[in-house]
């Protein structure tokens, strides 16, 4: 059995969702000690508990010390299986987050496998759930695997209530390596400013602060299309207000993202032009790959065949941490040319793992 340590690197969440992946898909047997040592409190708390409750569901896996508050746990997988499931975060955990965990095991189920999730699609340290529809999915795509997100409901922090559904067909195995390392000309800018539960004039105001921002740093040299969503039956069902910007560059070889979230308090025009300031240094890093989706990318890259090499914007942490946890359980070639916040080019000899 190997041994993780959770302390390493970030020393969050990200390395027991990354962690428990890739044991489920290569049958792995795994200890991870020191579970977000560096977070306050450390522990489980109950996102990372239902991210690891529904992989070891996806995999028939014996899972030891899963309780709230829980340092350490063993994960013993079985095998990957198709079927329908429904899991509950319980709080406003970010359904995100599970979905980090689950996607690439639902890639390895060999059928049509349907998952439901209850909890937060915006909240804090984590991406919402349309930069997962708008960015991630487009990447995975590329690489063979293939999957459609529905919002019944979104929820929101304090009170969560999203309702999040993901359906994935059987994929053709191994999956297919990528090279993102130029992204070509700028096409258009799209993007979702979508606010629940409050007046329209909230979407509406965090669009147009976005809009004149990125007129002013990019000026009018190309489209740009920013969806106000403020009413509808996601919407009108949510469980408490919230509001977030989700805004998508597209170039002729490269997708980019970045988001906001609003909160009591926060004025729409900090949102929205806190979403395109972001949008604004990714698209002048010059790199294909944000930062965000860096550290996405490395697990599916590392489950690839062939030679994968991607030009992230910048080398974060959360990143640095996932080629740890990669080289630990599949024994990978990763190879890194550039060093933690600044830009670098990452190269990955994947290990083209099937059923």
């Amino acid at each position: 059995m190997l041994t993780i340590d959770g302390s390493f690197g970030e020393g969050g969440g990200q390395i027991l969702r990354t962690a428990v992946a890739l044991s489920a898909v290569s049958g792995t047997p795994i200890r991870i000690v020191n579970i977000r040592a560096k977070r306050k409190p450390p522990g489980l708390k109950a996102q990372h508990l239902t991210a690891v409750k529904a992989v070891a569901r996806l995999v028939n896996a014996k899972v030891e010390g899963l309780s709230i508050g829980s340092r350490e746990i063993v994960f013993m997988p079985g095998r990957p299986r198709p079927g329908s499931y429904y899991f509950d975060v319980g709080t406003a955990g970010s359904v995100s987050l599970v979905l980090q965990a689950l996607l690439p095991v639902m890639a390895f189920t060999g059928g049509r496998t349907r998952v439901t999730i209850r909890g937060g699609t915006a909240v804090s340290m984590s991406p919402p759930i349309a930069y997962i529809e708008r960015v991630l999915l487009p990447h995975v795509m590329e690489l063979g695997a293939s999957f459609e997100i529905s919002v019944e409901r979104h929820g929101f922090y304090p009170r969560g209530g999203g309702i999040v559904t993901v359906v994935g067909e059987g994929h053709e195995l191994p999956l297919s390596p990528l090279r993102r390392v130029s992204r070509g000309e700028l096409k258009r800018i799209t993007g979702i400013s979508l606010s629940a539960r409050l007046p329209s004039h909230v979407a509406e105001r965090q669009a147009r602060a976005a809009r004149a921002y990125l007129i002013e740093k990019l000026g009018a040299r190309v489209p740009i299309d920013i969806e106000v969503r403020w009413r509808g039956r996601d919407l009108d069902r949510a469980l408490g207000p919230g509001t977030f910007v989700v805004l998508v560059a597209e170039f002729d070889d490269a997708i980019m993202g970045s988001d906001a979230l609003g909160r009591k308090g926060k004025p729409a025009e900090v949102v929205g032009r806190e979403a395109a300031e972001k949008l604004v240094r990714e698209i002048e890093s010059g790199a294909p790959v944000d930062r965000h989706m860096g550290d996405q990318l490395i697990s599916w890259l590392s489950l690839a065949s062939g030679v994968s090499e991607i030009r992230v914007s910048e080398l974060t942490m959360h990143t640095y941490t996932c080629i740890y946890i990669v080289r630990q359980i599949l024994g990978v070639k990763i190879e890194v040319d550039g060093r933690v916040g600044e830009p670098a080019r990452i190269t990955i000899h994947g290990a083209g793992l099937q059923p």
